[in-house]
């Protein structure tokens, strides 16, 4: 068994020649900023969780290695689409790939990630592979159904907490259920302990994006790593600004949309104000106590597996560094 700095070598070396690769396949137009993409790197969580849910249950981790180069294409394919979707200039620091190449050249690099995805899911030689596949492709049609519901939302102020957690269920959190279940359905994981994989990883990834929403208006623009305050600025529909809503008393709620419908505004202005309103109605409180709930969650469904006690510790440690994380 390894730990998960371990695996994310691994996970690392593989994309490594995988970047090397494309950056010399032609059409070169085309590859190159496949390569670029994935070589601003990120977290590597969704790979990792294909890794850690396989280790589970066997120890030649090595076997899940191209489903968990499938997920992570996967998941990147769709960074590259939302951030030409929301005019995103940058995506970790770096220009996006529609800023650096064209925005007609990453739709169709996203696309071939989007195939490519596949093609290393199909590498993956296990009985089990058809299995894989459908939950995957299951899985690719409910994030896209996450981001049209995430672009509804944009023209609403009437939002419910319930309709947000179901759009970040479907966005963010399915593909890392369907990261965990893939890695235990390669491994011959019995089929409940594979339905209780994907059910932790919905419940962290929904802790994982609730943390993000508290980062972005709470967090710390040292550690955090990009500029406090964006999801404010932009009315970004987070649950703490619809609980905010759903909260507030009729003067508070007049003085958030006013902030909402402003179209000129000083930055810091506007982030001061409405950050007091989450303050006072607690909002930071309230977020903080649904991560917990949802983190129990989690462990207690990873409690559940016939698995040795010892066997789950790299993945426990994963999962409380994601949802008590500060950047």
């Amino acid at each position: 068994m390894k730990e998960a700095a371990l695996l994310q070598d691994s996970i690392e070396e593989a994309f490594r020649e995988y970047i090397e690769t494309w950056n010399h396949t032609a059409p070169h137009n085309l590859y190159r900023p496949v390569s670029y993409a994935l070589a601003a790197g990120g977290k590597r969580l969704r790979p990792l969780l294909v890794l850690l849910g396989y280790q589970l249950f066997r120890d030649d981790v090595e076997k899940a290695l191209p489903a968990a180069a499938a997920i992570e294409i996967f998941h990147n394919f769709t960074l590259l689409h939302d951030d030409i979707m929301d005019k995103a200039d940058l995506r970790r620091g770096e220009p996006t790939v529609h800023q650096k190449f064209g925005e007609n050249s990453a739709i169709l690099s996203g696309d071939v990630m989007a195939f490519l995805s596949y093609r290393f899911l199909l590498k993956t030689l296990s009985e089990h592979t058809p299995k894989v596949v459908q939950l995957f492709s299951d899985t690719a049609v409910e994030v896209c159904e996450g981001q049209q519901y995430d672009m509804d939302f944009e023209t609403r102020t009437d939002v419910s907490a319930p309709e947000y957690m179901e759009m970040i269920r479907l966005k963010t959190a399915v593909l890392l259920g369907c990261s965990l279940q893939t890695g235990a359905l390669l491994a011959g994981a019995p089929e409940v302990s594979a339905t209780r994989l994907y059910e932790a990883g919905i419940s962290l990834g929904l802790a994982f994006q609730l943390r993000d929403d508290l980062l972005d208006t709470f967090g710390e623009e040292a550690t955090f790593g990009k500029k406090i305050g964006g999801d404010i600025t932009s009315n970004k529909k987070t649950f703490l600004l619809i609980r905010a809503l759903e909260k507030a008393n009729p003067a508070q709620r007049a003085s958030l949309l006013d902030w909402m419908n402003r179209e000129n505004f000083d930055r810091e202005e506007k982030i001061t104000a409405v950050r007091s309103l989450y303050e006072a109605l607690e909002i930071k409180e309230e977020t903080e106590a649904q991560i917990d709930r949802l983190h129990t969650t989690a462990l207690s469904l990873l409690a559940t597996l016939a698995v040795d006690p010892a066997r789950r510790i790299p993945l426990e440690t994963l999962c409380e560094g994601l949802i008590k994380r500060r950047f």
